[in-house]
C-alpha cells in the first residue's frame, strides 16, 4: 500500500499512433518552436501563439503523418511557465483533436471578458486628432487582430472605420469611389483605403485656423480645448514669472535744503545750528497752514524775521 502509484500519469494530449516508417522529429523543428514559447502573460496573445505555431509545423510535412498529430506532439513544447503549468492539469486523455486543444487554450488564455473588452474598442473606434489616414487603419487593423473571433461582418467593419474618420479622409474616399463611399462593394471598399492607406505622407488632418481665448467656444474638439488651455497656461506662467524677476530700481536720497543728491543731514551748505533752524522754521510754518485750511478768514503768512 506504501508503493508510489504508477498510474494516473497520462498527458492531457491524445496523439493517435503514427504507422509510418522512419518517422522522427528533427531537432532543428523543436527548436523553431522553442525560440518563440508561450508563457500566459496577460500582455501576450494566445491568438497570435496559435498563428505562429502554425506558420512553423507548416514547414515541415512528414509522409503518411496527419498535420495534426504533428502539432498535437509539438504544441507542449511551445508552452512554458503558467501556460505549461496549465496543460499539466488538464485532466488526462482529454484533448483528443486539435480544435480540441485550440479551443481550451484560447479561453484560458482569452477569456470571455476580454473579448467583451476588445469588441468594444472596435465599435468605439475613433481617428485621433494627430492621426493619419495610414495611422488610424494600421491601429483599427490591430484591434481586429487582437480578436480574430470578433463576430463583425466586413461590411460592419468599414462602415465603423469610416464614419470613425475626420471629415477630410471621408470626402477623400467618397471622391475616390465616384459618390458614397460605402455605396460601393466591400471588396472596392478595402480597394480603395489600401490605395489611399499606402500615401503615409498624406497627414489629412483637421486644420486649427486660431485658437481663441475661450475653451468653451462651441464647435471645437475637445483636443483642441485641451491644447488652447495648455497654451494660455504656458503665457500665464512666463508672464509671472518676468514680473517676479523685474529688477526693483533704489531709491535715490534728495536734500531738501539745496536739492542735491545726499541727505538733508549730510548738506555742505548749512551746519548744525542752521539745520536745526530750518527744521524748526518748517515746522511752525506747517502747523499754521494747517490751522489756516479749519478756518474761514484768510491771514496772510508773516514775513520772516532774521
Amino acid at each position: 500500500m506504501l508503493e508510489a502509484p504508477t498510474e494516473g500519469y497520462e498527458d492531457a494530449i491524445v496523439v493517435p499512433e503514427i504507422t509510418a516508417d522512419n518517422f522522427e522529429l528533427k531537432h532543428g523543428l523543436l527548436t523553431l518552436v522553442q525560440n518563440k514559447q508561450f508563457f500566459g502573460h496577460d500582455k501576450e496573445d494566445p491568438h497570435a501563439h496559435i498563428r505562429y505555431f502554425n506558420k512553423i509545423t507548416s514547414m515541415m510535412k512528414f509522409p503518411n503523418v496527419p498535420s495534426t498529430s504533428v502539432k498535437l506532439m509539438l504544441f507542449p513544447f511551445s508552452l512554458e511557465g503558467a501556460a505549461r503549468i496549465w496543460l499539466e492539469k488538464e485532466p488526462p486523455r482529454s484533448i483528443l483533436t486539435w480544435d480540441d486543444l485550440v479551443s481550451k487554450f484560447i479561453n484560458k488564455f482569452f477569456p470571455p471578458s476580454k473579448t467583451t473588452n476588445l469588441r468594444n474598442e472596435i465599435t468605439r473606434f475613433q481617428q485621433r486628432f494627430d492621426e493619419t489616414f495610414y495611422e488610424a487603419w494600421d491601429r483599427f487593423n490591430d484591434l481586429l487582430r487582437a480578436c480574430p473571433h470578433h463576430g463583425f461582418s466586413e461590411l460592419h467593419q468599414l462602415d465603423t472605420f469610416y464614419n470613425a474618420l475626420n471629415s477630410n479622409d471621408q470626402d477623400s474616399l467618397n471622391s475616390a469611389a465616384g459618390g458614397n463611399f460605402l455605396d460601393k462593394m466591400p471588396r472596392d471598399c478595402l480597394r480603395i483605403i489600401e490605395s489611399k492607406s499606402k500615401v503615409r505622407n498624406s497627414r489629412n488632418k483637421p486644420v486649427v485656423s486660431k485658437v481663441s481665448a475661450s475653451s468653451s467656444t462651441p464647435g471645437i474638439s475637445p483636443d483642441v480645448a485641451e491644447l488652447k488651455d495648455m497654451v494660455k497656461a504656458l503665457l500665464l506662467d512666463k508672464k509671472n514669472q518676468t514680473q517676479a524677476l523685474a529688477p526693483v530700481k533704489a531709491v535715490e536720497e534728495s536734500c531738501v535744503t539745496c536739492g542735491g543728491a545726499h541727505s538733508y543731514r549730510n548738506c555742505p551748505a548749512i551746519d548744525d545750528n542752521v539745520y536745526r533752524d530750518n527744521i524748526q522754521e518748517y515746522v511752525s510754518q506747517a502747523a499754521a497752514a494747517n490751522f489756516n485750511q479749519g478756518n474761514t478768514i484768510y491771514r496772510a503768512p508773516i514775513a520772516n524775521q532774521i
